[in-house]
C-alpha cells in the first residue's frame, strides 16, 4: 500500500541512520517477529485468493481477509489509517482495486465479474510490526494482454527483489523493475511508490519503480521495505478518485504485486512469504 506521506515513528528502541533521520534500522530479534507476521500474512492472502471469483462482492472478500487476520491474533493496518491526502480515515482492511484503479479502491458492493483484473492489498499488525503485502488475480478469460501484464508486474517485482542487498541504492530496485517492465511494452505508474515498513504503515524510504542504477539512498542491514511494482499497458499517470483510490488516466488495465523485505547480511529476506 502506497500513500506516499510522512511516518510517524516510535521512538524507543530504534536505530536511526545518520545521513536518513528517519529511516529506521530493525534488529534481527524484529525481523524475526516481522517474518511471523509475514507468513501470517501470506496465508491470508493464500486464502482470499480462492474465494475471488467471479459473483462475490469485493465488500465479501473484505470481510473474509480481515475475519482471517484477526483469527491470527493479528489487526489488520490499513483499517482506520489516514494518509495526507485522504478526505477520511480508510474504512476496510483490505484496498480492492478493479481494472483500471491502480490502488487504495475501497471494497463495496460491486460483484467481481469474468474477465476482471483484481488487485487486493492488504497489511496486519502482529506483535506491534507492520507487514503489506499486494497481489493481483485475473478472472476468467482475461485476454492475452492482461495475462501477460500481471506476470510482467510480478516478474518485476522478484527482479527489483534482487537488488535488495546491502551496499545497493533505492535506485538499482527502481532500475531493475522498470526494465523489466518496458521489456514487455508496458508501462510503471511513476508517481505511485513503495515504502518503508515495520513500525508503522509507512515509513522512509521512498521506493520509486524507476530510477537510475547506483542512486539514492544506500542500503543497509536492518532495513525493511516495502518493494511494490505498480504498471499499466499504457498509462504511466494516474488520477485520484472521489473515494480515495488512484486510477490510470486513459483506463487502461493496471497491475499490482507487494512485498515486504529485509535487507540482511544473506541478502534480501522476502518476509511475506
Amino acid at each position: 500500500m502506497e500513500f506516499g506521506i510522512q511516518p510517524q515513528i516510535p521512538n524507543s528502541g530504534l536505530q536511526i541512520l545518520n545521513s536518513n533521520p528517519l529511516v529506521t534500522i530493525k534488529s534481527p530479534q524484529e525481523i524475526k517477529l516481522l517474518q511471523e507476521g509475514g507468513k501470517i500474512l501470506a496465508e491470508v492472502l493464500r486464502e482470499v485468493q480462492k474465494a475471488i471469483t467471479s459473483g462475490v462482492t469485493t465488500r465479501y472478500i473484505d470481510g473474509l481477509c480481515e475475519k482471517l487476520i484477526l483469527s491470527y491474533g493479528a489487526k489488520p493496518s490499513f483499517k482506520g489509517y489516514r494518509p495526507e491526502d485522504a478526505k477520511k480515515p480508510y474504512p476496510a482492511a483490505t484496498c480492492i482495486s478493479i481494472n483500471h484503479v491502480v490502488v487504495h479502491q475501497p471494497p463495496s458492493e460491486y460483484i467481481i465479474r469474468e474477465g476482471d483484473v483484481v488487485k487486493i492489498d492488504a497489511g496486519l499488525i502482529y506483535k506491534g510490526l507492520y507487514t503489506d503485502s499486494a497481489v493481483t488475480v485475473g478472472i476468467g478469460n482475461i485476454g492475452k494482454e492482461a495475462r501477460q501484464l500481471i506476470e510482467t508486474v510480478k516478474k518485476s517485482l522478484h527482479e527489483g527483489i534482487k537488488h535488495a542487498r546491502a551496499g545497493n541504492a533505492i535506485g538499482d530496485i527502481g532500475y531493475a523493475v522498470d526494465r523489466c517492465v518496458k521489456r514487455k511494452g508496458f508501462v510503471v505508474i511513476r508517481n505511485l511508490t513503495g515504502h518503508g515498513v515495520g513500525y508503522a504503515v509507512h515509513e522512509d524510504p521512498v521506493i520509486l519503480n524507476y530510477g537510475k542504477p547506483g542512486s539514492g539512498i544506500r542500503l543497509q542491514e536492518g532495513m525493511v521495505i516495502a518493494i511494490e511494482p505498480m504498471a499499466s499497458i499504457s498509462s504511466g499517470t494516474v488520477i485520484q478518485l472521489p473515494d480515495d483510490s488512484y486510477a490510470t488516466h486513459d483506463n487502461s488495465l493496471s497491475a499490482h504485486f507487494e512485498h515486504t523485505v529485509a535487507v540482511t547480511d544473506k541478502g534480501p529476506l522476502v518476509l511475506t512469504v
